[in-house]
């Protein structure tokens, strides 16, 4: 047996760490969930945090950033769950898009510059399966790719070859990354060794408190004892920095959070930990009820119902939390980011709600991101089917690769190891000392045209002509269901206008889309093959 299987048999995975602050458990990891800790940065100095909002089941993206440029599509599409347009909440002076009537919260952090919506966020080819979707955001894989690591174990194999052995130490005596709250953690293997760590009872477990262990046997399990011993010992360790800081924070500090709301609860927690002077650079929290099949909303109002309450709760902990950090004087220091593990269907089921989808947005907040939209409102099918999808503008990957780069300063040579290979990136983040780029560029001037298809419709083939300002420059093909069918060229060019023949041989009649990317400018084309 490896030693990794040996401590998964031994650590049950659901088990809990030793803290716990107001009634939640606080599990200390080193490398607990590949999205956790692929986000880390722990040789460059800096005090900046990231916290991650893990919304489980698949969030409603069409009835959370309603897209009002289309309007009438968007009703005719979902009549049954759409909310009324009076109801929207408006965002500033964008006429494109608007937030759930439940957002309050979110919509003043966006007037306020504090909150970023960046539009179809997805991947090529979805999975519709909540475990593998949540897989694949997760380890940061590509969708038809299963991988033995996680991009968090690869990124901490760079940083910390060591680990465990020699942590806590005087330079990192924290927890690497926290996880507030979950039910269960995905469990990261590195190639060589397993560096989660989730302790049940280490007051028990080899009797931690007064440091009594039997005698390690002389034989091979005796390495592995060993090692199980020191994990646990190190969450012990790990326990009790976590309840001394919070211990610095009285809750009369702090301001008043919703109440009977789970994720305010977590993030309350994580506030008072980072005003109590961890090191921690990642905090996770999670909260559930995402997968609305059913009653998504109330028929005879639609923003009110199963989805206007995840909202709710959503809005308002994001926007206490926000408020708190600026109280307590670390708002600076903090951006979080939403994700789900997918999005919902265009067109609503008869059921009064939506079935699992791919694209949808992600919310990034704090006072250091750009605030304002990123992308281009999704675009609605006049008459959708039910089995429209979303396509997406911007790869989930992207997101972490940006936040990678410009938050915790990690170098293009480390970046693209952990990932694998090169993503697109977005300017997220106002200046901070990494890297400083501005969000003009990332959007699309108005009325500019990167890419256009003629004829269309067509019958087999349409020419494709894009304008590139030069480099990297991608064009793919996706159908409605959001997965790439095709990828007509991805090359270095110079800059200038170039056509690329669409061969839609073999394809199916109906709407496709063309994806064109180059640099920080992405762009949309919708295009109709007929019989």
């Amino acid at each position: 047996m490896k030693r990794r299987e040996l401590f998964k048999a031994a650590l049950p995975a659901t088990t809990t760490a030793a803290a716990v602050i107001n009634g939640f458990s606080v599990k200390a990891m080193a490398n607990e969930s590949p999205l956790v800790q692929a986000l880390m940065g722990n040789t460059t100095e800096t005090d900046h945090v990231l916290v991650l909002v893990q919304l489980n089941g698949g969030n409603d993206g069409l009835n959370t950033v309603i897209p009002l440029e289309y309007y009438g599509n968007y009703v005719n599409a979902r009549s049954n769950i759409a909310i009324a347009q009076n109801k929207v909440l408006n965002l500033g002076t964008e006429t494109k898009a608007g937030l759930h009537p439940s957002m309050t919260g979110m919509q003043a952090l966006y007037n306020e510059g504090k909150l970023s919506v960046i539009h179809s966020v997805g991947y090529p080819t979805p999975n519709f399966s909540h475990f593998r979707a949540t897989d694949i955001w997760m380890s940061a894989s590509d969708s038809n790719q299963v991988l033995t690591t996680g991009w968090a174990g690869r990124y901490l194999q760079e940083e910390f070859t060591n680990f465990p052995n020699g942590y806590p130490n005087s330079t990192m005596p924290d927890p690497l990354a926290i996880q507030i709250g979950s039910l269960t953690a995905l469990a990261l293997q590195g190639a060589g060794a397993s560096m989660g760590m989730s302790i049940s009872d280490p007051n028990s477990f080899y009797n931690f408190i007064n440091n009594i262990e039997d005698p390690v046997p002389a034989t091979p399990w005796g390495k592995e004892l060993t090692y199980i011993r020191l994990v646990a010992r190190q969450t012990q360790q790990y326990a009790d920095v976590i309840k001394t800081a919070a211990g610095r924070v009285p809750d009369a500090d702090q301001v008043t959070y919703p109440t009977n709301n789970d994720l305010a609860a977590q993030l309350r927690i994580v506030s008072k930990l980072i005003k109590g002077g961890l090191k921690t650079r990642v905090y996770m929290v999670s909260t559930g009820g995402f997968d609305t099949h059913a009653n998504q909303v109330v028929s005879t109002d639609t923003s009110t119902g199963t989805h206007a309450n995840l909202m709710t709760r959503v809005s308002s902990a994001i926007k206490a939390f926000m408020d708190d950090m600026e109280k307590l004087g670390t708002a600076n220091r903090v951006i979080g980011m939403t994700f789900s593990e997918f999005g919902r269907r265009v067109r609503s089921n008869s059921s009064v709600g939506t079935d699992h989808g791919a694209a949808a947005p992600v919310f990034l907040f704090g006072k250091k991101i750009k605030g304002g939209i990123i992308g281009n409102t999704p675009v609605i099918p006049t008459t959708a089917s039910v089995n429209d999808n979303i396509p997406f503008q911007y790869d989930f990957r992207s997101i972490y690769a940006s936040l990678l780069s410009q938050w915790f300063c990690v170098n293009d040579t480390t970046l693209k190891t952990i990932m694998l290979k090169d993503f697109q990136k977005l300017a997220l983040c106002n200046n901070n000392g990494c890297l400083s780029t501005s969000l003009p560029a990332l959007n699309n001037p108005s009325g500019t045209q990167y890419i256009t298809n003629y004829p269309n419709p067509f019958v087999q083939n349409t020419t494709l002509t894009f304008k590139t300002r030069g480099g990297h420059t991608l064009v793919q093909i996706m159908d409605t269901s959001g997965r790439v069918v095709k990828v007509l060229t991805e090359k270095e060019y110079q800059p200038g206008t170039y056509n690329i023949n669409f061969d839609s041989g073999g394809l199916p009649a109906g709407v496709y889309y063309a994806r064109f990317q180059n640099g920080t400018i992405q762009q949309i084309r919708s295009m109709l093959k007929v019989r």
